[in-house]
């Protein structure tokens, strides 16, 4: 099965045959993803080495000349390394970047917390131009890299490890960054990227428990697309958003600003990253770590239901 990151290297590949101006830029990473681009257009791809402020740097430049960088890297490195850079180059010059990072929040759960990666969507939220994209899927980021990557702006692709195999109906002629997943009315589930299998598995126990609950999915942060959330909590009158991010700055905050265009009281909860994870192991006992258990996820669903 092909992985996302296999995917971005196949996108880019294709678009890059068509769009002389694309070049990509690499931080001494995925160089068997980049086999084929390297064969076909090698005169625009340059690995610069584990120098990610630089790269920024270097990125601009390119731009500034015309060219189109897309920068690819692990998460920490790429966005909170390079923040200042990204500020000062793209930021106030207003200048275009395609970043795409993998080791989103702890993929790479066995190297440890400087590989961690939480508050990337927080920071790069600030930015007035920036576009934040968390394909859960091949397909989406597919559809999402090929409609944005020529934008103006500071688009940020986040690639995980942990797809969550469920299949979204993305059009790559249609801007959609928001789908509905399920029909409920007891309570909405709002779920950002890959946790979209813990917000099925979580439905399909409690549905067999009587509750009737909504899902609605979202692959992007930023723009965030709120006519489908709000139909959902106008029913509903309850949500629960789950994201893999830390807990100020993601897709919660847009819900909840989102909240006060309705009269009606809204309950709500959130599950996200609070705290550093120090600890080693498995993606998977990790993420039972930062409360992204099948039971966690039940328990405060069901909490919410019942207040």
């Amino acid at each position: 099965m092909t992985n996302m990151r296999q995917t971005f290297g196949k996108t880019l590949t294709e678009i890059a045959k068509k769009d002389k101006n694309v070049v990509v830029i690499v931080a001494d990473i995925s160089h068997g993803v980049f086999s084929d681009y390297r064969e076909v257009i090698g005169e625009r791809y340059f690995n610069i080495g584990i120098c990610e402020p630089a790269i920024v740097n270097i990125a601009a430049g390119l731009n500034k000349v015309g060219l189109n960088p897309v920068v690819h890297t692990i998460a920490p490195f790429l966005i909170e390394r390079s923040y200042e850079q990204i500020k000062l180059d793209f930021g106030y010059q207003n200048l275009n970047i395609n970043l795409v990072s993998v080791g989103s929040s702890f993929d790479y759960s066995k190297l440890g917390c400087s590989h961690h990666c939480y508050e990337d969507v927080a920071i790069l939220k600030h930015f007035k131009r920036s576009q934040i994209f968390l394909p859960g899927s091949n397909d989406e980021f597919e559809v999402l890299f090929t409609q944005h990557y020529k934008d103006n702006k500071i688009n940020y692709y986040r690639i995980t490890e942990h797809p969550h195999n469920h299949k979204i109906n993305v059009d790559v002629n249609k801007r959609e960054y928001s789908f509905k997943i399920k029909e409920g009315k007891d309570l909405t589930i709002v779920v950002l990227g890959s946790q979209l299998k813990n917000a099925i598995q979580s439905e399909e126990i409690l549905s067999k428990q009587g509750y009737d609950i909504e899902i609605i999915y979202f692959n992007t942060v930023k723009p965030f697309e709120e006519n489908i959330f709000l139909d959902s909590i106008r029913k509903t009158k309850k949500f629960i958003c789950i994201e893999e991010l830390s807990y100020s700055g993601g897709l919660y905050e847009e819900c909840l600003k989102t909240c006060l265009k309705i009269d009606k009281k809204i309950e709500s909860d959130h599950l996200s990253i609070n705290d550093f994870i120090h600890e080693y192991g498995s993606y998977e006992q990790l993420s039972k770590i930062a409360g992204f258990s099948l039971e966690n996820i039940i328990q405060k669903i069901k909490n919410l239901k019942n207040k």
